[in-house]
């Protein structure tokens, strides 16, 4: 995680081929467990989902975080609260990585005020789960190489999700029909320091990256997946999955798939 290094010019700064797959407004962020001032009460403002990570950017110019980026691989315990009186909210915590302005671990708790937590919690830990096949989730997070410019305002496609969607998976856009307003996307020709759910969690700059930049190589042609990455992208279509919890999942209920059966048929022997 990096703290007040992706925004620019009063909106968000995202790395060459990231994109984004969620967009909400009207959300507001806690943290716990650290000192540091820019961590000190609530934060209201814009929360992205990425092919690589999270991005919370503050909406009040003065407040001392600007942004906070949460790269999937320094998230651990993720939770989605259902509490029987109160909004739904995300909780969980987050790693700290070299050079990103901080350290430590800190706790954080994001509540939407227009709704939609469950939705944005379950695509977020798809995306999670599906960019964890790079590696194991208990690796130290890399460390961190801030953007360096010019920046630019990013092409229409790092808006929105692929209208292909990510080994069949579509992000709920359904949920969040918002994209982020005009002119408000910026973006660096550095590639990601840290694995996404394109296949082999990368995704490399159409030109050569600058010099001692950290990225991932291009994914390979289709058809040439290794089995265990074709099962992997074959599982992360039925249940979302803390990478940093293997042996845990949410699974959707029934009603995502189809109903469930009747006592009588689930009990019924089957004729051989």
């Amino acid at each position: 995680m990096s703290l007040n290094t992706a925004h620019a010019n009063g909106g968000v700064l995202i790395h060459a081929g990231e994109c984004i797959l969620l967009f909400c407004d009207n959300v507001t962020m806690e943290f716990h467990g650290q000192d540091q001032p820019e961590f000190k009460g609530s934060k209201h403002g814009r929360l992205y989902l990425t092919t690589h990570r999270m991005i919370f950017n503050a909406k009040e110019s003065r407040d001392k975080m600007q942004s906070f980026s949460f790269p999937f691989v320094t998230l651990n315990d993720v939770e989605l609260e259902q509490p029987m009186f109160g909004a739904n909210y995300i909780k969980g915590k987050v790693r700290a990585q070299p050079n990103g302005n901080w350290v430590g671990e800190a706790k954080f708790k994001l509540m939407f005020k227009s709704g939609g937590a469950i939705d944005f919690g379950q695509a977020m830990l798809k995306a999670a789960h599906m960019a964890s096949r790079g590696g194991s989730p208990r690796d130290a997070p890399p460390p961190y190489a801030p953007p360096m410019g010019p920046w630019y305002a990013a092409p229409p496609p790092a808006y929105a999700p692929s209208p292909a969607g990510y080994y069949g998976w579509m992000p709920p856009t359904h949920a969040f029909p918002d994209i982020p307003p005009p002119n408000s996307v910026y973006m660096t020709d550095m590639p990601p320091p840290y694995p996404g759910i394109n296949a082999y969690n990368g995704y490399a700059a159409a030109s050569a990256p600058p010099p001692g930049a950290v990225g991932f190589t291009q994914p390979p042609p289709a058809g040439s997946q290794s089995a265990a990455d074709a099962k992997a992208a074959e599982a992360a279509q039925s249940a979302y999955y803390d990478p940093n919890r293997p042996q845990c999942a949410y699974v959707p209920p029934p009603a995502y798939y189809e109903s469930p059966p009747t006592y009588q048929a689930a009990t019924a022997k089957k004729d051989q």
